[in-house]
């Protein structure tokens, strides 16, 4: 338990932001299996408005520092690629 006033207010801080990134990192997840989602339905349409719904989601967890911009241009081009293909796939059939 924390003794002083500054271990007490740190730990109140690291609760709040422990707090703050939990819900953005759902936020986040949850954002990609919507797009993940989509992209699997075959829908192009569905699958390229997940995407833009995700992308600023991505966008901000690595402001946040929730996640490194590394994992973040991960997920945004391969999600990227899946769309594209759709549309390819799509529009030949």
């Amino acid at each position: 338990m924390a003794n002083s006033s500054q271990a007490r207010k740190r730990t109140r801080q690291s609760e709040t932001r422990r707090r703050q990134n939990a819900s953005q990192r759902s936020a986040m997840r949850t954002a990609l299996k919507k797009a993940i989602a989509a992209v699997e339905s075959g829908d192009y349409e569905t699958a390229t408005t997940a995407y833009n719904a995700a992308v600023p989601i991505l966008d901000s967890a690595v402001t946040h520092g929730i996640i490194h911009k590394n994992k973040a241009a991960r997920h945004k081009s391969r999600l990227n690629t899946k769309i594209k293909a759709l549309k390819a796939s799509s529009s030949t059939a």
